[in-house]
């Protein structure tokens, strides 16, 4: 048995373990496993994913490496970045406040700002349905037929699949209700991230999210930001948003429009430190 050193830290209360990669290494386990077992909330130290740091990038300051808690991969995790970002920026790992990270979803920047939250450039929101990907003509606006009802929904790929459906029922009712049911619908090949929103005013919305491979999470960094793309798509949002999520808020700015879309999304928002420690793997 080998013990290893561990952070957890926390973005509205989505929680992530980080471990530095020479840690990794000595626990002699794939990552997925690793993911699996670190993540369980009753034998172990749980959380919503496993977040490896890796060194070993060429062309990036540095790279990261997102296990979500059942072992899947996941390309992008909003609120995971920022907590990687603070943790790499105050361990001294880059000596820089805005700095590239190599991620599945491509090349991610975050920036540490002067009151200690993070902002990070998520990138151009993906909108052709084959590459978000999802099987339908038009990203905007299809059916998706569940057990005992059809929802009207959006796809939005921010390295990672969402499906957006705007509603002004209970959001959190929906996403427990139907959650699962969406994130395996046959018109999401690699399933997908489900978002609940319900339209405040043109510069708010509250937000309740299913994550794939999560299940419920008090909060979901990607799936704000596709949101706040989809509501913009659909002229119910203008470009600088608070979205409300259960654990708290995130701030996006996007300039797109139907007209216009290539413009990168920018999201704000905290990360904290929960506790560190050792376990025995």
């Amino acid at each position: 048995m080998t013990m290893i050193n561990f952070t957890k830290m926390q973005g509205l209360g989505n929680d992530f373990i980080i471990l530095d990669y020479e840690e990794y290494l000595h626990t002699q386990k794939t990552a997925d496993e690793l993911a699996v077992k670190l993540c369980d909330r009753h034998f172990s130290i749980g959380a919503d994913g496993l977040i490896i740091v890796n060194p070993n990038t060429k062309n990036t300051d540095i790279g990261w490496i997102f296990y979500n808690s059942d072992g899947s991969v996941a390309q992008m995790c909003g609120n995971g970045i920022r907590c990687f970002a603070k943790y790499v920026y105050d361990k001294g790992l880059v000596n820089k406040k805005e700095f590239s990270v190599e991620t599945k979803a491509g090349v991610i920047i975050p920036e540490i700002l002067e009151d200690g939250r993070v902002r990070v450039n998520m990138s151009k929101p993906i909108l052709t349905p084959e590459k978000i990907p999802v099987n339908t003509e038009n990203n905007l606006n299809f059916e998706v037929k569940v057990s005992d009802r059809t929802f009207t929904a959006n796809a939005v790929s921010m390295g990672n699949p969402h499906c957006i459906i705007i509603t002004n029922e209970d959001t959190k009712a929906l996403a427990l209700k139907y959650g699962r049911e969406i994130e395996n619908n046959y018109l999401f090949p690699e399933k997908t991230n489900v978002e609940f929103v319900k339209i405040l005013s043109r510069n708010e919305i509250n937000l309740d999210v299913w994550e794939r491979g999560c299940a419920i999470t008090l909060a979901c960094g990607t799936g704000a930001c596709a949101s706040v793309a989809a509501a913009i798509l659909n002229g119910l949002c203008d470009g600088n948003v608070k979205v409300n999520l259960p654990g708290g808020s995130l701030y996006i700015e996007w300039n797109g429009s139907k007209t216009d879309t290539q413009h990168d999304i920018y999201m704000s928002g905290g990360a904290e430190y929960s506790f560190t420690g050792q376990i025995e793997i």
